[in-house]
């Protein structure tokens, strides 16, 4: 072990990216036995108890392989057309490998607006989370067929790291067909160094990347872009050849391979961080002596037994600030109700909210995860 990775060895949660090249054999169709591998190495890293976050590329390659076209079409609407017949592909010997092994998968499409939305963000981190503790491998691709991001701007790279953001991942792995990020161009010159070690984000490293390949349209910058995203929750990234021999097991066993990319700062810090750069209040909570004792002593989530008040309008994921009985603020953060449910709830235990409500979404109105103590 490379004491210098010996970090990766205490990740719990991961996100690992697979790229078209890598998925469809540089465009020969899907490649089944490399699937196969990266499926039984996932599943080693479950049995050693790692939640994994799969987000897999390679619908538009694997739609043109079975529709045969030799070449990608600039049409928009021919690339959406062949990323929802690929997707069935992709689907269908995920969930067959990952059965071998015992383990359920489940299909997670997504769009950056999915991740924008604060609603939609809470919605999908809430059905991410459940699934990781049910066992499950979510296998997450870019909703191509309705959205137009990835298939425009890039692979799917920067969705990768809006995962990691949202499961708040310890490490980002993304397998690509090169061995990670080299100082100048491998493929013109004989004389490039592989980088191991860097930090996320740093411009120099930018500065060493090429240029995107054929089936794939991120390239080393995307991936470079991506780890500087994933850093806002503190995850590290590491860029690395996909069919090196046993690559996630072997890296998170802390061995030097590929391009490691470390935050530039510590993943509570850096997650306070982004969630203070979302905050635009809309709606205030006043907690009760107890609750406010709990917040800032014991660190955990707001209930809705602790809250004694609420004012102001606003919607499931917006910003609220929670005030104590004199109205000096206590914390800041992500609200999973809204004000109207919000006021119905409140005073009350958290397995009253389904019989008041009709349903439940959360046990709490602001997960500690979501919340910034001020």
């Amino acid at each position: 072990m490379h004491t210098e990775r010996s970090f990766l060895t205490q990740t719990h949660r991961c996100v690992v990216k697979i790229g078209s090249a890598l998925l469809t054999n540089n465009g020969l169709g899907l490649d089944v036995v490399a699937i196969t591998a990266w499926v039984g190495q996932i599943s080693a890293l479950r049995k050693r108890g790692i939640e994994v976050v799969l987000v897999s590329s390679g619908a538009v390659a694997a739609g043109m392989q079975r529709l045969g076209f030799e070449s990608r079409p600039h049409a928009l609407h021919e690339l959406q057309a062949l990323a929802a017949v690929g997707q069935m592909g992709l689907v269908q010997r995920y969930e067959s490998l990952f059965q071998q092994h015992a383990i359920h998968t489940a299909q997670v499409l997504l769009t950056h607006d999915d991740l924008a939305n604060r609603e939609r963000y809470l919605n999908a981190r809430s059905t991410l989370r459940t699934l990781l503790a049910l066992g499950v491998v979510p296998v997450v691709n870019e909703n191509d067929t309705v959205a137009t991001e990835e298939i425009r701007f890039g692979d799917n790279d920067t969705l990768a790291a809006l995962v990691a953001n949202l499961v708040e991942a310890e490490l980002l792995v993304i397998l690509t067909d090169q061995a990670g990020l080299y100082n100048k161009d491998p493929r013109h010159h004989t004389d490039a160094v592989l980088v191991s070690e860097g930090e996320a984000g740093d411009a120099r490293l930018l500065a060493m990347a090429g240029a995107a390949g054929s089936l794939g349209r991120g390239g080393m910058r995307t991936k470079l872009l991506a780890a500087d995203k994933a850093q806002r929750s503190g995850t590290a990234t590491v860029i690395a050849a996909g069919r090196e021999p046993e690559v996630l097991v072997r890296l998170l066993a802390g061995e030097a391979i590929g391009t490691c990319l470390r935050p530039s700062q510590e993943r509570v810090a850096a997650r306070k961080q982004w969630l203070a750069g979302q905050l635009q209040i809309r709606g205030r909570l006043t907690l009760d002596d107890g609750a406010v004792k709990v917040l800032r002593q014991a660190g955990k989530s707001l209930l809705p037994v602790g809250v004694q008040a609420v004012d102001g309008q606003f919607a499931r994921g917006e910003v609220v600030v929670c005030v104590d009985a004199s109205g000096r603020e206590v914390a800041r953060g992500l609200v999973n109700y809204s004000s109207d449910e919000a006021a119905r709830i409140i005073g009350q235990p958290s397995d009253r909210i389904e019989a008041i409500l009709g349903y439940v979404d959360e046990p709490e109105l602001i997960h500690r995860d979501n919340m910034v103590l001020v």
